[in-house]
């Protein structure tokens, strides 16, 4: 089978303060490309234990492309603990050591990502020195290499992410990361120079700053696009960037122009804000549906 798109890294269970979802960046990413009907498979492992098994089962029942999903005799599948701060984004504590650290590189993997077209991946992955390699040996096959940010110290280095965003042709990450980021080179006072600035220095092309309630900022070949924030009552923050990165890639594989691409992308995002969780059920219908019915924040 022939797929759009690869997405590479942890698989994992989130555990909530009054329940525990499968979860994980890539994984989320998959999931909602499948139901966009975008065909993409996971690159990702589990540990030989009852977790992964029962991992393995929701995956299946989600319709996730399982093929290249690998099973650790050694390693135990992750967990994350997560809890909900003041302003209802979650805070994770990360456990070390989990199955997802040892993804191996496969003689099959050089075909899967270069007729894919786009590999979809996170600097979270880059904390462990097997996942890390399997990752920077993937980031040299022509593809369209998609980097979602995902901070979450102390696992991510700035030599680490320097390596990603050399070989990111998309990126896309939050306000605070791009403060963060930027912050490493030089004090710029806008948005629009912190992008700017990070997409002269690293060469990528396209540049998405989700920004929660205020909405999201894409900049493409130096030209910006602004979509305004939905309002919602928020479940969760849980998967909604993840839900982000897979509206937008499917717009843009199925030719939609930038501004349209960031309006679904933004839509998926708040409507899976809604949801417990990050991988709830919806059509497409549902998210033109949401897009119709909600007011923009600054209406």
């Amino acid at each position: 089978m022939n797929f759009t798109c690869v997405c590479f890294g942890e698989v994992l269970f989130d555990v909530l303060p009054n329940e525990v979802k499968a979860g994980g960046s890539p994984m989320n990413v998959a999931y909602h490309l499948t139901t966009l009907d975008q065909p993409a498979t996971l690159i990702s492992r589990i540990g030989n234990d009852l977790r992964g098994q029962e991992l393995k089962a929701i995956l299946e029942k989600k319709k996730v492309n399982l093929d290249y999903l690998q099973v650790d005799e050694s390693h135990p599948t992750g967990i994350v603990l997560a809890q909900p701060n003041a302003a209802g984004d979650m805070q994770y504590q990360i456990k070390e050591g989990a199955a997802w650290d040892f993804i191996e590189l496969k003689p099959a993997h050089e075909l899967l990502v270069k007729n894919a077209g786009y590999l979809i991946f996170g600097s979270l992955i880059t904390r462990s020195t097997v996942s890390r390699n399997t990752l920077f040996n993937l980031l040299d096959i022509p593809a369209t290499r998609v980097l979602d940010v995902n901070l979450r110290p102390p696992f991510v280095t700035q030599a680490t992410l320097e390596y990603q965003l050399n070989k990111a042709d998309i990126l896309k990450m939050n306000e605070e990361e791009l403060d963060t980021i930027a912050g490493w080179y030089i004090n710029f006072k806008t948005i629009e120079d912190k992008v700017r600035f990070l997409q002269n220095r690293f060469d990528i092309p396209v540049i998405i700053i989700t920004r929660g309630a205020k909405g999201a900022i894409l900049n493409s070949n130096d030209n910006f696009f602004y979509q305004e924030g939905y309002r919602v009552t928020v479940a969760d923050t849980i998967g909604s960037g993840d839900s982000f990165v897979a509206g937008y890639l499917n717009s843009i594989i199925n030719h939609n122009k930038p501004e349209q691409a960031l309006q679904f992308a933004s839509a998926l995002g708040a409507f899976v804000a809604t949801q417990t969780g990050g991988c709830p059920s919806y059509t497409v219908n549902d998210i033109q549906s949401f897009i119709l019915s909600k007011s923009s924040i600054n209406a």
